[in-house]
């Protein structure tokens, strides 16, 4: 993959403003937090379960293995999103962590779940190999990845218009494939290797519900660290021409409204530790 230091730096530059913490957790996860049921059935939550949360953010999928019955511990980077996530969840306990060096002993917890944090972190395998370490045998992972822009939806209404009216100036750093873990020929053989098997992969058709048309744009702007790296220093008039642009896939795609359902489709993958 190449040099990622920068690609990490971004990430801990981005998630670690207070303003975009709270404008993911208010308006994008809107979407994630559909897919939190099917991350928690993916990992067999329920009474007994310890359960290890990584990439936590503002706590959603911690909230719903508390939910299920799970004794949780929620890791991230961002101070900005575990303060959120201790003020929602607090029947969970919460650490700041990288979740490529964890700090759990082996065998320590029956399930491990990743809310859209593989896309975050600059090396996913070493991710995967730190869950295997830390789960009990048998114990299960899930994790979710939002679909790619060749997937109808908000994604690819968002990142097409980047491509094809934003500044050529502003460009992201070497890293991971945003959308990469999605695809099962991607993801299960590093789950093998990782020493998990049993694989399953889920499509979820989450979405957004909006009155805005515009508010694609907006959830990446403002609550996203690629989306927002790429959105946030465009000049005036190419933030328009890609808000403009986002709006008229909405309508052509979802009709004249007055509200829209804006799809945001993502896949959960989930494997057993052998």
């Amino acid at each position: 993959m190449g040099d990622t230091k920068a690609f990490a730096e971004l990430e801990k530059r981005e998630w670690s403003e207070p303003t975009v913490a709270v404008a993911y957790a208010s308006g994008f996860s809107k979407a994630s937090d559909m897919v939190v049921p099917h991350l928690v059935a993916g990992v067999d939550a329920g009474p007994d379960t310890d359960a290890l949360d990584l990439c936590c953010g503002h706590g959603n999928v911690s909230a719903g293995l508390v939910a299920a019955g799970a004794r949780v511990t929620g890791l991230d980077f961002s101070s900005a999103m575990l303060e959120l996530a201790r003020e929602a969840v607090p029947e969970a306990y919460f650490v700041s962590g990288d979740a490529m060096r964890l700090s759990f002993s082996e065998a320590s917890f029956d399930a491990v779940t990743i809310g859209f944090g593989m896309p975050h972190v600059p090396d996913p395998p070493r991710v995967l190999a730190e869950a295997r370490r830390v789960l009990r045998p048998g114990g299960r992972i899930a994790f979710s990845t939002w679909c790619g822009p060749d997937v109808h939806g908000a994604f690819g209404y968002v990142f097409g218009a980047i491509g094809r009216h934003g500044s050529p100036d502003i460009i992201l750093p070497p890293g991971p494939g945003a959308n990469a873990y999605a695809d099962p020929d991607i993801a299960y053989p590093v789950l093998e290797r990782s020493g998990f098997g049993e694989f399953r992969c889920e499509v979820v058709s989450s979405s957004w519900q909006v009155d805005d048309p515009g508010l694609a744009f907006d959830f990446f702007r403002d609550g996203t660290a690629r989306g927002g790296a790429l959105l946030r220093p465009q000049p005036e008039a190419h933030a328009r021409a890609i808000r403009a642009a986002v709006v008229e896939r909405v309508l052509e795609n979802h009709g004249e409204g007055p509200e829209w359902t804006v799809p945001m489709p993502a896949v959960v993958i989930s494997a057993r530790a052998v």
